[in-house]
């Protein structure tokens, strides 16, 4: 019988490396393998972009001493300070590494409701999650956290350096920059935004719908009394979903409001876009001037037909695009790299089953068409047309049946994701809650990125495979089964108390095992 203590093996760096694409590679800390024009494979993975995504990927390679460099074109942070929010999954992912705390303290918590089409309903009681609120925090702030952990974890991180082109072989792929320096590694995943480099270079089509409306965005100080502008909004918002003013502190605003017509997004809004828009809406321009940024956003949605091409793969953006709100994009993008990470750092480390990295396009490609289709559901209720607004009435009603409004606030925050893992109980491919086990918190036991079996039986063991998956016996776990599976992601693998069974499954998952 184990002791009611995690046990797990640390990982070695000496280890020889195996990837099952190529056949065995010796160690690349020991002696890189080279591609066909012999550049040495010094990195294991090279990420383009150094946003949300691209740092969380790094980082989740980094908690299994996969060498990593992350490409950044642009050669600062960004300087204006947009709100995003964290939605309820994106919490339990952070408080699994031991983030959450730290993120807390340059956020402000918010009520988790009234996300869907922004309509102003409370979120239901008893929401199955520990961190059942959103966290509003400045997207700047979150990269800067994001980035920061990863390079702690020993991520290299290079600004000023734009991906420009990349062939792949057998071996890895060459990627090149801007200025003409080229790069060897195993894999290379476009984390480069909506207009990824590395999508077009890959010749992915990323099939959709063109923007059919604009929204300007940005924040200005306000020249009139708060009162004045909390009455005005408060009227347009009964019929314009689009728009609002939003205190921001000392006479600054965020102001969203619709644009005149779909441009070039690739040329910025001028103050007197802002005003013209505003005086068109709302009657008043409600003084606005001293912008500390102005942006504007479009409504195309387009979805990238495959995630994966050989060695050179996409996450976040790069993958998907869509309207905002609801506010799903950066949780989408983050929740991608980290049900990439693991995978991708097996298949390097050498025990990846043969198909485990293709279940991360399985899983998350139709995550990603979900998504779409929700912000495509909410961009019509925000219509100010008679017909979507009619449909927009209906639908306020039936959210007062907590069924109705339950359903809508799990597939915004994502809690309510359940992966095909075949024919079993309803926690069968969800995520765990984070509940309270003998040490703690569950999640706390999944701060290194590992797999875990929470056994209630006391009898069963993760053998072979303790190089890589944790264990915890606790008979007073709060659990309706009597032992679960749990992969670095913290989805739920396996149900059950047979060892047969469970060697299968952890097969399935984690390999073969190392004796």
């Amino acid at each position: 019988m184990h002791s009611q203590q995690v046990t797990a093996e640390p990982p070695s760096n000496d280890r020889v490396e195996r990837d099952s694409t190529v056949g065995d590679v010796p160690g690349v800390l020991q002696s890189p393998a080279s591609g066909a024009d012999g550049a040495p494979l010094v990195f294991d993975v090279i990420i383009a972009g150094c946003g949300p995504t691209g740092a969380m990927l790094a980082a989740e390679l980094r908690l299994h001493d996969v060498r990593v460099l992350v490409l950044e074109k642009e050669t600062e942070p960004a300087s204006f300070v947009r709100i995003v929010g964290l939605h309820i999954r994106s919490l339990e992912l952070m408080a699994m590494r031991g983030l959450l705390d730290r993120i807390l303290q340059h956020g402000r918590r918010r009520p988790a409701g009234g996300f869907f089409a922004a309509i102003p309903k409370p979120a239901p009681k008893d929401l199955d999650s520990a961190y059942a609120y959103l966290l509003g925090i400045p997207q700047p702030v979150i990269v800067h956290l994001l980035e920061e952990h990863a390079i702690q974890l020993g991520a290299q991180v290079r600004r000023g350096c734009a991906v420009a082109g990349f062939e792949q072989d057998d071996e890895g792929v060459t990627v090149e920059l801007a200025d003409g320096e080229q790069l060897r590694s195993r894999y290379l995943v476009g984390c480069d935004g909506g207009r990824s480099t590395v999508r077009k270079r890959l010749g992915v089509g990323f099939p959709g719908e063109p923007s059919r409306t604009e929204t300007l965005m940005g924040e200005l100080e306000v020249g009139v009394p708060q009162e004045e502008v909390a009455a005005k909004v408060t009227e347009i918002r009964e019929t314009h979903q689009r728009f609002w003013l939003r205190p921001f502190g000392e006479g600054v605003y965020s102001v969203v409001v619709p644009a005149a017509g779909v441009s070039d997004r690739a040329e910025p809004p001028t103050l007197e876009d802002f005003k013209q828009q505003l005086r068109t809406i709302a009657g008043t321009d409600f003084g606005v001037h001293s912008p500390r940024w102005m942006s504007r956003f479009g409504d195309a949605t387009r979805l990238a037909e495959r995630y994966r091409v050989g060695r050179v793969l996409l996450a976040g953006d790069a993958a998907h695009i869509h309207p905002p709100t609801g506010g799903q994009g950066l949780n989408l993008g983050v929740q991608d790299a980290f049900n990439l990470g693991w995978k991708l750092a097996a298949q390097i480390r050498g025990w990846a089953p043969e198909t485990l990295l293709d279940t991360y396009q399985a899983e998350r490609h139709p995550v990603a068409e979900d998504v779409l289709d929700n912000t495509r559901a909410q961009m019509e209720l925000h219509s100010t047309e008679p017909g979507p607004q009619a449909v927009r009435r209906l639908l306020t009603e039936l959210m007062d049946f907590d069924e109705v409004n339950r359903h809508l606030i799990e597939k915004i925050t994502a809690i309510g994701i359940r992966y095909d893992f075949g024919a079993g109980p309803d926690l069968l491919g969800r995520r765990l809650r984070d509940i309270d086990v003998k040490q703690g918190h569950l999640y706390g036991l999944l701060h290194r990125g590992r797999g875990l079996l929470l056994d209630r039986t006391e009898r069963l063991t993760v053998g072979g495979w303790s190089d890589r998956v944790d264990y915890l016996a606790d008979p007073t776990a709060v659990l309706d089964v009597p032992c679960v599976l749990l992969r670095p992601d913290g989805h739920v693998a396996w149900i059950g108390d047979d060892q047969q069974d469970l060697d299968d499954h952890l097969f399935r998952w984690f390999g073969e095992p190392a004796n």
